[in-house]
């Protein structure tokens, strides 16, 4: 069962969040071949001037795509 974590700066209205959670998770059911209702997806909110402290809670190993490569 997958689990999709998606955190972004502030600014994006609810249902803005739902229509990209709903679209990543029919995403990752596709290219798993599994069931849509296996695929979690959360959204978090990190305020700007904690961006930089919140990305360093992640080791290098998980960071699969960095910002800017």
């Amino acid at each position: 069962m997958p689990h999709a974590a998606i955190t972004m700066i502030p600014g994006r209205d609810e249902e803005t969040k739902l229509v990209l959670a709903k679209r990543t998770q029919a995403f990752l059911a596709g290219e798993l071949g599994i069931d849509p209702k296996f695929v979690s997806v959360s959204i978090q909110d990190i305020p700007m001037e904690d961006w930089q402290k919140s990305m360093e809670q992640f080791p290098d190993e998980i960071m699969y795509v960095k910002p800017g490569v």
